[in-house]
């Protein structure tokens, strides 16, 4: 598997370009910012985008999604109980002093259990509520890898003071969604360095 990491924008979100290797085709998750380069890095592997994934949607993670569907023809899927956020993109916006993005409803919705693939590729949704309510992540057993969106952190957990965050269900969702999973899986997290399962599990302060 291809997976290309690229912190993009202000708030430096990690945007996850994940592509086979054969098949050439690819899935690109969270495109908030710096759509030239993530269509760099897609050029450079020589891959075909075929789903943009949105975690939730803050306009750091969802900001540069149409620009990115306007250029490959991908659809954007993210869950819609994240639609309050899209309507108040505006403020949003304003809290960081920049222009409001173009941003749509979703092509498609991202729901717990749902299958994600791609030829050569397979994920499954975890619907993560509580940093928002449509909060999700990828898990991608074959690959013993997590992509948390802003649910879990190295050593944090998402902020819950945001509208539509809840810090009980947050916690929540990490205990019963996430600390499952295989110790030895790789967490990337909307933020930051990389970490695993079992690491947070033993020392994040906010899941003891």
């Amino acid at each position: 598997m291809i997976h290309e990491i690229l912190p993009v924008g202000v708030l430096q979100c990690n945007c996850s370009i994940l592509g086979d290797e054969n098949s050439r085709e690819a899935i690109v998750i969270d495109p908030g910012a710096d759509i030239q380069r993530i269509q760099a890095v897609l050029q450079q592997h020589n891959l075909t985008v075929k789903q943009i994934l949105i975690t939730h949607a803050h306009i750091d993670h969802i900001a540069g999604a149409a620009r990115l569907k306007a250029l490959t023809g991908a659809p954007v899927l993210y869950n819609p109980k994240d639609l309050p956020l899209i309507e108040m993109m505006d403020a949003q916006a304003a809290w960081l002093g920049m222009a409001t993005p173009e941003v749509h409803p979703p092509d498609d919705t991202l729901e717990d259990g749902q299958i994600i693939a791609i030829t050569g590729l397979s994920g499954q949704i975890l619907h993560t509520p509580g940093h928002t309510q449509g909060s999700v992540c990828l898990h991608i057993p074959g690959e013993n890898l997590l992509i948390a969106g802003d649910t879990l952190f190295a050593g944090s957990v998402g902020r819950t003071d945001l509208p539509g965050g809840d810090g009980p269900t947050l916690i929540r969702s990490i205990h019963d969604r996430l600390i499952p999973l295989p110790e030895d899986t790789t967490v990337v997290p909307g933020h930051g360095p990389n970490t695993t399962i079992g690491h947070e599990k033993e020392t994040n302060p906010f899941l003891q």
